[in-house]
């Protein structure tokens, strides 16, 4: 299974409201041929490390396609880029985030490094992979997905967010 996080704080010039942003991204990433298997819910989550920037709006995918783990990683760097994203200070507001989280179990140390280093310390992202891989499993440690949920300093930030609700 192919993993990708999803998140943006601010609103695009061009897309509107992060919500909207997101959405649309992820219609380009199947335009370039990528195949959204499943995703997870909406969620509203606080920023980490906890500031005053605006909630993020974030959603976890299950992807298919051809592409190897650095070529992906070069079309979502690219999808992110065509998104208005400005890459700045680490942890700044953006209005488009997206990472690979996990390919096919796959480990590594290089670039892109898999899993993605930091996924097991964010329930912003884990509570919405649990929606789409309950049995899920940290391919470092075997950890299963509750357990990391359990321990992740952010999880009391993350909410569902309502069908209607606008973000």
């Amino acid at each position: 299974m192919i993993l990708i996080g999803l998140g943006a704080n601010l609103p695009s010039p061009e897309f509107g409201p992060p919500r909207a942003t997101i959405q649309r991204a992820l219609e380009a990433l199947e335009s370039a041929g990528v195949v959204i298997l499943a995703r997870s819910d909406w969620y509203s989550t606080a920023p980490v490390p906890a500031s005053d920037q605006p909630r993020y709006v974030n959603l976890v995918a299950a992807i298919g396609t051809d592409l190897a783990p650095d070529d992906l990683m070069r079309l979502l760097h690219q999808t992110e880029d065509r998104f208005g994203r400005v890459r700045g200070a680490r942890n700044a507001a953006r209005v488009i985030d997206i990472d690979l989280l996990d390919y096919d179990g796959e480990t590594r140390g290089s670039w892109p490094l898999l899993p993605h280093p930091r996924m097991t310390e964010r329930a912003f992202v884990l509570v919405p992979l649990r929606d789409i891989a309950p049995e899920w499993r940290d391919p470092v440690s075997g950890t299963d997905i509750d357990t990391l949920i359990a321990a992740a300093p952010d999880r009391d930030g993350v909410r569902a967010i309502d069908n209607d609700e606008a973000m």
